[in-house]
């Protein structure tokens, strides 16, 4: 069988290869996902973000009493510029 002969019988049954070749991957992609090093990389990464998300939740919360803070020290002012007003 030539060279181009072998690929025209091929380019004929291309779902077959396509069949087969996604087999293969199913079976090549299973083993990387269960190797160690994978395993590995995703607890590091999962690790991550859950620190990423504690400090962003802390800085929110910095955040949200630092604007509870100002609120209460403009509604002090603002009563004292009533009583002053008053007074006079």
């Amino acid at each position: 069988m030539r060279h181009d002969e072998f690929f025209d019988k091929c380019y004929e049954h291309k779902h077959v290869l396509l069949f087969a070749a996604g087999i293969a991957t199913a079976v090549v992609g299973k083993k990387i996902l269960e190797s160690e090093t994978v395993k590995d990389a995703a607890t590091k990464g999962m690790a991550s973000v859950i620190a990423a998300k504690k400090d962003a939740e802390e800085c929110f919360q910095d955040m949200r009493e630092n604007a509870e803070d100002i609120v209460v020290d403009a509604h002090q002012e603002d009563k004292k510029e009533i009583y002053i007003e008053d007074e006079e």
